[in-house]
């Protein structure tokens, strides 16, 4: 089971046969790149579907009882039952699995981290403040008085709406909303943070990075250089069309640049010799979203500790190109996928895989390293030690497994979120 050429040149969505009809001005008069469309239609204060839908982020009236299912069977039937009760698509892991998965985050936290120092947690996308109260209420009953009473978590969260949630959903604790803020801002906004913070910290990203926005390039051959792609609104006021342009954008650029870093002569001379043979287009979904957003991090927060998870594959994904994403809405209680991103007005969640040997690589790469030294040496003098562990590993290792176990079993921690990963990184003495 898986959960879920130097001249400008116009050409139409050629595997997009149908318009698509806006009620929102997602796209304006003039061309946009694609990652300015993915962000109004996910972002936008008015139209977008996670400024708009608070209920775009599931919330459990309260926590399943894993241990009194009598297996797969009741367990699925029981999440139908809670998704036909639901006007939303889907529930994150860290609600599903309320409080043990948290719980599992927060004591990935205290092994690592040095206790001796006050304890600073940023949450990027908090969604319904469950992981910030569970990793609160696991600190305050786990950890030395001391690290609890002087510790703070900041949410920094994109959407008003999901902001007020977390402050009602972590205020059920009194004594957290001392330690706990909310600030309602874009993340990878460099002005929103101020003056760069030189002490240590934890960063946390849960199911962030599938809905960062993402760039498109295109390519006619397997040779032919790159064109970054826009979205342009037809006269008709109805009609959208992809606008291909030379590579210019810095931010797309630089994507390009880590994507490409390890390539050797034989592998273009072995494309050039395909592209002949079998001349076909390419299309390459980029994380310019998760990229800037690293940057802006290792700038800010110079000594983070990182914790991500998110999916690391996709299933069923219809749309063309290299980490492509999935566009889902959900209508009269079911689910629909969109054949197309275009299809996305505010009313459909566009979320991505992450390909976390990519994410490894803008890890390095942001943290300065990577930029010197490229993929020409050993690991000696890297400022990151990063690990990526699969969903049942990480909490095989951290959480406590036999919470999420059914009565045969069946644990759908471990068992159902094959598609899922963690992914750790944290700084090394090598500051240089």
């Amino acid at each position: 089971m898986f959960t879920r050429s130097p001249t400008t040149k116009k050409l139409s969505f050629f595997f997009h046969l149908h318009k698509s009809h806006f009620s929102t001005d997602i796209v304006g008069d003039k061309p946009v790149l694609v990652r300015d469309f993915i962000h109004s239609a996910l972002y936008d204060p008015k139209h977008g579907y996670f400024s708009q839908r608070s209920r775009s982020v599931g919330v459990l009236e309260r926590s399943i009882k894993f241990n009194q299912l009598e297996g797969r069977k009741a367990y699925m039937n029981h999440l139908d039952k809670i998704y036909k009760r639901s006007d939303i698509s889907w529930f994150t892991p860290v609600e599903l699995f309320k409080p043990w998965y948290a719980h599992g985050i927060a004591e990935a936290i205290m092994r690592t981290t040095q206790l001796s120092v006050p304890l600073h947690i940023y949450e990027i996308g908090g969604g319904s403040g469950i992981c910030a109260k569970g990793i609160l209420d696991y600190i305050m009953l786990n950890a030395p008085a001391k690290v609890y009473n002087n510790m703070t978590y900041t949410s920094v969260e994109i959407s008003p709406s999901l902001a007020e949630i977390q402050k009602e959903t972590v205020g059920e604790v009194r004594s957290h909303l001392s330690k706990f803020r909310v600030e309602c801002r874009d993340a990878a906004d460099r002005s929103g943070w101020g003056d760069a913070k030189q002490q240590p910290c934890w960063v946390i990203m849960l199911e962030v990075l599938d809905n960062l926005p993402h760039d498109l390039v295109y390519s006619e051959n397997q040779i032919f250089p790159w064109k970054e792609v826009w979205v342009e609104k037809q006269h008709d006021k109805e009609s959208l069309f992809e606008l291909y342009k030379p590579l210019e954008d810095p931010l797309i650029k630089r994507c390009v640049e880590i994507v490409e870093l390890d390539k050797n002569q034989s592998v273009s001379i072995a494309k050039s010799v395909w592209s002949k043979v079998f001349p076909k287009p390419r299309r390459c979904w980029l994380p310019t979203g998760c990229l800037k957003l690293l940057e802006v991090l290792h700038e800010v927060l110079p000594r983070m500790s990182l914790i991500a998870s998110d999916f690391s594959f996709l299933p069923d994904v219809s749309i063309p190109g290299e980490r492509a994403p999935l566009v889902s809405t959900k209508k009269d209680g079911r689910s629909e996928d969109y054949n197309s991103y275009l299809d996305a007005k505010g009313d459909a969640d566009i979320f991505f895989p992450t390909d976390f040997w990519l994410l490894e690589r803008m890890d390095h790469y942001c943290s300065g390293w990577m930029k010197l030294h490229g993929n020409n040496t050993t690991n000696q003098g890297k400022k990151r030690r990063t690990l990526v562990l699969d969903t049942s590993a990480f909490m095989e290792e951290f959480g406590l497994p036999t919470k999420t176990r059914t009565k045969d079993g069946y644990n759908p921690l471990l068992d159902d979120f094959k598609n899922t990963k963690f992914y750790l990184s944290v700084p090394t003495h090598n500051l240089k």
